[in-house]
């Protein structure tokens, strides 16, 4: 499988600085990065971190729009990484999925196609 080197920097650099960004006060971070086939043969990259979480019952619609930010008090942000993250890997067939949890932390689930 072949994808623009770019655009997974992109992905890839969005996630992880979001990840270190939104790290929960109390802990240090924790931050899983992990790369499998999936089970028709797609590639998947998952990143997963132990920070603040994101309320998605609240937020879960606003997720993916252009200058949504979620924790503004957390850290400075322009709200256009997970749009654009979105954009690349949509434009490209792909979809992107969230868990998160509430003080818990999140974890980004990206199929590339």
């Amino acid at each position: 499988m072949h994808y623009n080197r770019g655009h997974l920097r992109t992905i890839l650099l969005n996630l992880l600085s979001n990840a270190l960004r939104y790290r929960h006060p109390d802990r240090p971070p924790r931050v899983r990065v992990r790369g499998w086939r999936g089970p028709t043969g797609q590639a998947m990259l998952s990143v997963a971190d132990n920070g603040l979480g994101i309320d998605l019952s609240r937020h879960g619609a606003d997720l993916f729009q252009l200058f949504r930010r979620f924790h503004p008090e957390a850290a400075e942000g322009t709200g256009v990484g997970l749009f654009l993250v979105n954009r690349i890997v949509e434009s490209n067939g792909g979809e992107l999925q969230v868990e998160s949890t509430v003080g818990e932390g999140s974890t980004f689930r990206v199929t590339l196609n």
